[in-house]
């Protein structure tokens, strides 16, 4: 397999079509999807990967696939995205990930965001990463701290003003101290 970069257990490529019915999958699942609005139909997934297809041409990166070198199984994304909504940090690149239920407590999340931020710093040469959840989210903001993010601020997301549980967002942050010297 050809990847972009590895770690030391994932792998990390590209989006392919025939991701999509495993990723419908996933996104469908409740669990999974626990701190987003709602889950996504099999459309919505495919229009996702259409974007990330697109902001990797365009960017050199997205929310990547990602799978197990050792067997090569893909257990969802993590990756960079670009973001422009509204709100005091951004435009920015934030880092994210979304795994299968089979893929959690095994430290994939801490891995790969790890491995993702060494690309975005050292290949990307980006200044600063942020990282975005639902301040509920304590899994997904357990990683953040995990990956040496610090804590910037709370704020409301614009894009989940009408959803009591998740609109308190927390962001966090990493620079690339590199590329400040």
């Amino acid at each position: 397999m050809n990847y972009i970069f590895t770690s030391e257990r994932l792998g990390f490529r590209n989006w392919k079509s025939e991701d999509l019915l495993f990723m419908a999958a996933m996104n469908a699942d409740e669990k999974v999807m626990e701190f987003f609005p709602n889950t996504q139909t099999e459309q919505m997934t495919a229009t996702f990967i259409q974007n990330m297809q697109q902001q990797f041409s365009e960017r050199g990166f997205c929310y990547f696939a990602v799978e197990t070198l050792e067997n090569n199984q893909l257990i969802g994304f993590i990756g960079l995205a670009q973001q422009t909504y509204e709100t005091f940090f951004n435009p920015s690149v934030d880092i994210g990930w979304r795994l299968s239920p089979l893929a959690w407590g095994k430290g994939f999340a801490t891995e790969g965001a790890k491995a993702c931020l060494q690309y975005a710093f050292e290949t990307l040469k980006l200044g600063k990463v942020v990282a975005v959840a639902p301040a509920i989210n304590e899994k997904s903001i357990a990683v953040m701290k995990k990956i040496d993010m610090k804590y910037l601020a709370n704020f409301d997301h614009p894009k989940l003003l009408n959803d009591a549980r998740l609109k308190n967002c927390v962001v966090y942050e990493v620079n690339n101290y590199l590329a400040i010297k």
